[in-house]
């Protein structure tokens, strides 16, 4: 199925413009509620898309309630890979060993073509990929990961990605390294940062021009 020149993807409730067809994000921040508000408002899908997110940290029904409360209808459109079971709804699978790069990769790429057989148009993303991180012996292999399956997916289909670290986690390694390294394979990146309760302010690099903007979460 394809939707050539569709248009760009709308987001819910973030003062961001609309997002172009291939762009990738990089979404950090150390506040894990704030991260994952800003996450959902991305990845959720609107009417004739699709979402597809890989969590980590999360169950299926914690993953579709937040797409559900983000956008209606969201959960309706969406799979999820969880390493968190059991996988009863008809949309979850479980994902059995989160250090299994290669074999998480195989299933994300897999439910994308699965994806496409009812909706061209694809919001995919991994909430929390520091937890990916934490788990795994070599951080290069997250890197060749993202690079070969997320990224991959993004360039080749009609499509946005967006995966969220959380840079409060202890990884082992350094952090700032980890961001800049990725950095240079994702479009752009959005920095959340608190701003007293419920609220956030988003630096946004690489997505047209740099902005902060203060939003309400």
């Amino acid at each position: 199925m394809s939707v050539t020149g569709a248009g760009p993807f709308e987001l819910a409730d973030l003062p961001l413009g609309p997002i172009d067809d291939g762009t990738s994000i990089l979404l950090t921040g150390d506040d894990t509620d704030l991260l994952e508000t800003v996450f959902y408002r991305l990845l959720s899908s609107q009417d004739d898309e699709g979402s597809l997110v890989l969590a980590t940290d999360a169950s299926g029904r914690e993953v579709n309630r937040a797409l559900e409360r983000t956008v209606d209808g969201a959960s309706d459109r969406s799979t999820v890979l969880t390493c968190t079971g059991p996988d009863s709804p008809e949309n979850v699978t479980t994902i059995d060993d989160i250090t299994d790069l290669t074999g998480i990769g195989m299933q994300f790429s897999s439910l994308v073509a699965e994806s496409q057989e009812t909706a061209s148009r694809l919001r995919a993303g991994i909430i929390l990929c520091s937890s990916i991180c934490s788990a795994v012996d070599d951080t290069r292999s997250v890197f060749r990961f993202l690079n070969s399956n997320l990224l991959s997916q993004v360039r080749r289909n009609e499509a946005i990605g967006i995966c969220a670290l959380d840079t409060s986690a202890d990884i082992g390694t350094s952090m700032k390294s980890i961001i800049a390294g990725m950095s240079t394979s994702f479009t752009g990146r959005i920095e959340v940062e608190s701003d007293g309760p419920g609220r956030a302010t988003l630096h946004v690099t690489g997505l047209g021009d740099d902005e902060t903007y203060d939003v309400s979460l």
